[in-house]
């Protein structure tokens, strides 16, 4: 069975196409290069996240198939395997050899911009949200549930009416004195 694997992996497109450059075939090398650079790119990003770094491991990588193409082995697996293989070693040599990626200073992070808020508005937030969950807890009975539905959740108060079975009226009027309540207490 393996020697219909190697049969098949020898007899392959790529592994035809590895046995011309060997012979120094520029255009089977440009084939091979149309044919799977865009994944040896991905292998080089996803060890050099840095696209310039990427690059250039991926042309050191082209340069070794174009100088080491004779070494191939179908029976050692098939060439796709063996050019991924031989362009993450040159990405991992890369990295190896930069010792680590150069980054942008930290002081630069300052201007990027940070959508979530501050230690200090949490703290605010947080203050007045036991205000506020205070000041729910003083009101009577349901009205508390009310403003609580009414604007925590967006029920209409045509909706709470018709949930609390009661007139519309009532619950306008039930809403309107629990807000002013709610006034009151936290100013």
């Amino acid at each position: 069975m393996n020697s219909d694997v190697d049969h098949a992996s020898a007899g392959s497109p790529l592994a035809q196409m590895l046995a011309k450059v060997a012979t120094g075939d520029r255009s089977a090398f440009e084939e091979i290069y149309r044919r799977t650079s865009v994944k040896l790119f991905g292998v080089c990003l996803r060890i050099l996240p840095v696209r310039q770094e990427a690059e250039e491991a991926l042309q050191e990588a082209y340069l070794s198939v174009w100088q080491r193409a004779g070494s191939f082995d179908a029976a050692r697996g098939s060439a796709m395997t063996w050019l991924i293989t031989l362009t993450r070693n040159r990405a991992i040599d890369r990295l190896r050899a930069k010792g680590k990626i150069t980054t942008a200073p930290v002081e630069l992070a300052d201007e990027v911009p940070d959508p979530e808020p501050d230690a200090a508005s949490l703290i605010e937030a947080s203050q007045d949200e036991r205000r506020l969950a205070h000041c729910l807890g003083t009101l009577d009975g349901g009205d508390a549930g009310l403003i609580r539905r009414a604007f925590f959740e967006g029920l209409t108060y045509a909706d709470l009416a018709a949930r609390a079975s009661a007139p519309l009226g009532t619950v306008k009027s039930r809403i309107r004195r629990a807000l002013l309540k709610l006034r009151e207490c936290l100013s």
